[in-house]
C-alpha cells in the first residue's frame, strides 16, 4: 500500500489540496501499479515559523 507524505506551508486552498491529493493518488496507483484505493496521501501543514530556512523561520524571512 503506497503512503505519500507531504509537509507544506499552511494557506493552500481546500481545492488545491483534494486536486494534489487526487494527482498524486492517479500517479501513485499507475507508478505502482497498486488498486487506487490502497494509495493513502496525507498532507502535512504547518504554519511559518516552524519551517525554517537558512537559519531563520519562514514567518521571519516573510517580514523582511
Amino acid at each position: 500500500m503506497p503512503f505519500i507524505q507531504v509537509n507544506i506551508l499552511e494557506g493552500r486552498t481546500p481545492e488545491t489540496k483534494e486536486r494534489f491529493i487526487r494527482e498524486v493518488t492517479d500517479l501513485a496507483s499507475e507508478v505502482f501499479d497498486a488498486p487506487e484505493q490502497n494509495v493513502r496521501v496525507m498532507i502535512n501543514e504547518l504554519p511559518p515559523e516552524h519551517w525554517g530556512i537558512a537559519g531563520e523561520s519562514v514567518k521571519k524571512r516573510r517580514e523582511k
